[in-house]
């Protein structure tokens, strides 16, 4: 079981789509470790905490029996395996969604005409609830690999898969006609007593949140005449009223904000426009209210 040493055991993808991403995501939240070639066990240098390596599709079921308190993996998977956790915090990266798509000279134009006929899929137990909330009754027909091609091999008259791009689809002659599920990595954690574990839980969520919310701002700093302060602040969307400084230069002063790095485009000009001068755009470590 987990915690044996009083660390807290995480389990991160050792290999697919989400395993470099997410050992990024916990280094830029301020662990430290060292990978070596086949490392399972890592223990961090700097923190209480040792990540364990392992299949996505077995964290959930992991963080569910205790055998590690908390993972990162895919919504999906939960969703597959039906485990019993707590998402604690989606990541915002493995998006992907769950797809219902036929042959292109199909006739089928939605999910509800999949009732009564053949879907393969991967994912039987998803597939299955989706379908179901539907109002569709399908016979399902599970592979493990190449779920494109059963169509095409008279195996079924659709497929369910994920789908991150779409083009693996297209490539095989399929046509989108519905999305079952939406995910995305998500970090998880154990319903379990954790007992002084669950305050390291806590403070690797705060971390985590803080690297996700600094990823979608830019911090803003400028110089304004005093009486152009007050125009400047009715412009930026910042995260509570932005910093004022008294600058040496009387009569001069540095405004200081975060705001969402979408708003950067249309909102330079503006501040320029209304007396603001010396802007600096620069990137967030991480942004903990």
């Amino acid at each position: 079981m987990a915690g044996a040493d009083g660390r807290l055991v995480v389990a991160v993808p050792s290999k697919g789509r989400m395993a470099q991403t997410s050992l990024e995501l916990l280094e830029a939240a301020g662990l430290t470790f060292e990978l070596g070639a086949r490392s399972l066990h890592v223990p961090c240098s700097n923190a209480p905490v040792e990540l364990l390596l392992v299949r996505p599709h077995d964290i959930p079921e992991y963080v569910q029996d205790g055998v590690v308190d908390a993972g990162i993996t895919g919504a999906n998977l939960i969703a597959e395996t039906g485990s019993q956790v707590e998402t604690l915090l989606e990541l915002g990266f493995g998006r992907c969604t769950l797809e219902a798509a036929v042959p292109e000279e199909s006739a089928l134009q939605s999910v509800a005409d999949l009732d009564g006929l053949r879907v393969a899929t991967a994912y039987p137990v998803t597939t299955k609830s989706a379908l179901e909330q539907a109002g569709v009754t399908a016979e399902l027909v599970l592979l493990s690999g190449s779920v494109e091609a059963a169509p095409r091999l008279g195996l079924s008259d659709a497929v369910v898969d994920l789908v991150s791009t779409g083009s693996t689809a297209a490539a095989n002659g399929l046509r989108r006609i519905g999305t079952l599920l939406e995910s995305q990595a998500v970090l998880i954690g154990s319903k379990l007593d954790l007992g002084e574990r669950a305050e390291m839980l806590e403070r690797l969520e705060m971390m985590l949140r803080g690297v996700i919310a600094a990823r979608g701002r830019r911090y803003l700093m400028m110089n304004a005449p005093a009486d152009k302060v007050a125009e400047l602040e009715a412009l930026l969307p910042s995260m509570g009223a932005p910093s004022v400084v008294q600058l040496a230069e009387e009569g001069q002063l540095a405004l200081h904000a975060a705001v969402a790095e979408a708003e950067i485009w249309d909102l330079l000009p503006k501040l320029k426009a209304a007396g603001a001068s010396s802007i600096l755009v620069m990137h967030l470590e991480r942004v903990v209210p």
